[in-house]
């Protein structure tokens, strides 16, 4: 119960905040401009009749405003040419059609946007029979996160983000029960079949981004903590983390450099594509949850990231990672990552699909090359959502800290997850939402006596998120 109550508290205080800010609820519009020469941020709302030049340049002005800022007037972060809903996590690209859960206000020279998702649950992993490796608790896994863009000049763009979570107080410092799952450690132990907390900062970053025409951006992002130019948005930021607590069982295969103290990118929009890279440090964070770890720069990484369209992205990205792991340092890893996220057009009445394909290989050099897999996907109705996800990844006896008995085995783990959630009420802007999910494990056969044959696990939830916001 102190978890949940702790939960509450950030929650209620955090809401707070997000309310008193939406008092403005008409965010400021930025209107486009297509090249250099263009005029200040509202010139184009001025019609003028001087000549048909001029009307022709306000009707192409005016189109290129409605496509870009169809979802509440907002740029992308980190390009004035594209829209807000494009925004994935450190410098990804999501579909444009992606629906925004946040709330935004206008600032007097930029704008804020806020995102945020707080869950209340009983996690169960041992549904149908305890064993050595599973576990129960109450727990409330939850982020929080602060944009602010603001127009520099003509063609210029400063961004500025930060993202909090209050996991080392809500879900334990040693994180949740997750069977199967592994990934950093603590007091000097491996977490195995637990996912470890995210760090008070998550995230701190800052960027610049120069328009040089509408099909050309050069930008560059420091942060620290923040996410180098690697894998698919990180898991919280697709759309079926709005509805799954659970991180994936690859995360450390797909997305875990998403808190990375000490990230310098460098990057270039070529209208639909996008060519990225990074230099930034290959430690994982440390289990002190609220400092900020040494920069080392001892690592880089690239991504190339493709929209063909509105509904589709796809990237294919590869990093050198050196010394991730705090107890054993000599292991550096070559990491590569392949995935598709579709997103279906929003309707009026708040319905969609989205789902992803998201694929990443660990080469640890001094051990077996290790596949994940992951197919996600969320039906949302206008109250009702169905989600689901499969994972595949393959772990070592190393990573599930089985040394001892297996040597250098590789297992294959499979897991099947299935959820359901309803939106319950709204409180001003946001929304409050129970569900329930299960998920099936299957274990390999030289584990069954560690885990069973096929355990299965559950949780119910309410959860606190921001209302999906509204497409014109």
């Amino acid at each position: 119960m102190k978890t949940i109550f702790c939960a509450l508290i950030v929650s209620v205080a955090v809401n707070t905040q997000l309310l008193a800010q939406h008092v403005h609820h008409q965010p400021e519009t930025q209107a486009p401009v297509k090249d250099s020469t263009a005029t200040p941020i509202h010139d184009n709302h001025t019609r003028t009749t001087d000549g048909g030049k001029h009307q022709e340049d306000g009707r192409k002005d005016s189109l290129e405003k409605h496509h870009q800022h169809k979802h509440s007037g907002a740029t992308h972060a980190y390009s004035l040419s594209l829209p807000m809903t494009r925004n994935g996590s450190g410098t990804s690209w999501l579909p444009d059609n992606s629906p925004m859960y946040m709330l935004m206000a206008p600032a007097k020279n930029g704008t804020w946007m806020f995102h945020g998702s707080v869950f209340m649950r009983y996690n169960n992993q041992q549904i149908n029979g305890k064993t050595t490796r599973s576990g129960a608790q109450f727990d409330a896994p939850n982020w929080f996160m602060a944009m602010y863009n603001k127009r520099i000049g003509g063609n210029g763009l400063l961004n500025v983000s930060a993202m909090l979570s209050a996991d080392p107080l809500t879900v334990t410092q040693r994180g949740y029960p997750l069977l199967f799952q592994s990934g950093e450690s603590y007091k000097g132990q491996t977490l195995v079949d637990r996912q470890h907390p995210h760090d008070l900062f998550s995230g701190l970053s800052i960027a610049y981004t120069q328009r040089l025409n509408s099909k050309i951006d050069v930008f560059g992002y420091f942060g620290y903590p923040g996410e180098p130019a690697l894998g698919a948005p990180a898991f919280m930021h697709r759309i079926i983390a709005m509805n799954d607590p659970d991180a994936p069982l690859g995360h450390h295969w797909q997305d875990a450099t998403h808190i990375t103290y000490g990230v310098a990118t460098m990057g270039v929009r070529l209208d639909k594509f996008k060519v990225e890279g990074s230099v930034f440090t290959g430690r994982e964070p440390d289990e002190n949850r609220y400092d900020f770890d040494k920069m080392r720069f001892d690592s880089y990484s690239w991504r190339t990231s493709f929209n063909p369209d509105a509904s589709w992205v796809f990237q294919v990205s590869q990093a050198y990672i050196n010394s991730p792991e705090l107890l054993h340092p000599h292991n550096n890893v070559w990491r590569y990552s392949a995935s598709a996220i579709y997103a279906s057009k929003v309707t009026n009445s708040g319905r969609y699909f989205t789902g992803s394909l998201v694929w990443g290989m660990n080469d640890g050099q001094h051990g077996p090359v290790e596949h994940s897999l992951l197919a996600e996907g969320t039906r949302q109705f206008t109250r009702q959502a169905v989600y689901g996800r499969y994972e595949f990844v393959q772990k070592s006896a190393h990573e599930l800290a089985l040394e001892e008995q297996f040597g250098d085995a590789l297992f294959n783990v499979h897991k099947l997850t299935l959820g359901t959630n309803r939106k319950l009420f709204k409180m001003g802007p946001v929304e409050l939402i129970g569900g329930v999910q299960a998920s099936v494990n299957f274990s390999p056969t030289r584990l069954h006596s560690l885990y069973g044959r096929a355990p299965v696990s559950g949780q119910v939830y309410i959860q606190l998120r921001p209302a999906l916001m509204k497409h014109n």
